[in-house]
């Protein structure tokens, strides 16, 4: 709770060394953080430092117990000012009939399908072509540049996943989080700083090179 910027690095570190120290495998390794953010998408600390959310990642990535294995961080945190008002009604009619109308091509949902279809889980240890920027999927609570929101309750990003991931626990990761961003996009929330409703998107960064499950 309320970490110091330099504590985010320090949790990190002895993390990457638990694993290290296990005597059994390890299949990936979750990471949920949640803080103020920076303009540049950097972690605030409770001493208002900043920390680089990709040196959080490169901490993990030298981990010996996750050498081909996914790592993947979840990231709630302003990433800039912008507040989305959304698209309201005025929109171009020929904008929301392309919006509505069945793709011609393959969509970006479909290439995903594609992949996800590809048979074969994360091998233990090394692989051809490994590289330290290999297998890792973050997710934003926020489009780079933009405000990201929660309240008393909690947040909106968090909350939906862990209802979808409970709809469908077997389901390809990525998917769900697709689903997880849809559903995101349809909400409208009451930003503290007016009146007027707002839209979040998150966003979604993956190297993966398999299919991941969280239940086999």
């Amino acid at each position: 709770m309320d970490p110091l910027a330099q504590a985010f690095q320090e949790e990190m570190a002895k993390f990457r060394e638990q694993l290290d120290a296990r005597k059994v495998p390890v299949s990936c390794a979750l990471v949920a953080l949640m803080a103020h953010g920076g303009p540049q998408g950097q972690l605030l600390g409770a001493d208002g430092q900043e920390v680089q959310p990709e040196v959080l990642v490169q901490e993990l990535s030298r981990c010996g117990a996750l050498v081909g294995c996914p790592k993947i961080f979840l990231l709630q945190a302003c990433r800039g000012g912008h507040r989305d008002a959304g698209m309201g009604p005025t929109a171009l009619p020929w904008f929301w009939r392309w919006l509505r109308a069945p793709p011609a091509t393959p969509s970006q949902a479909d290439i995903l399908q594609i992949y996800a279809d590809v048979q074969g889980s994360f091998p233990r240890g090394p692989i051809p072509g490994s590289s330290d920027q290999a297998d890792i999927l973050m997710v934003y609570a926020a489009a780079e540049g933009c405000v990201a929101y929660r309240d008393e309750k909690g947040s909106d990003f968090i909350q939906t996943l862990v209802e979808v991931l409970r709809a469908d626990p077997r389901g390809d990761l990525l998917e769900l989080m697709t689903e997880v961003n849809r559903q995101v996009c349809e909400l409208e929330v009451l930003g503290p700083d007016s009146d007027e409703r707002r839209k979040a998107c998150l966003e979604i960064r993956s190297s993966l090179r398999r299919r991941l499950c969280l239940q086999s």
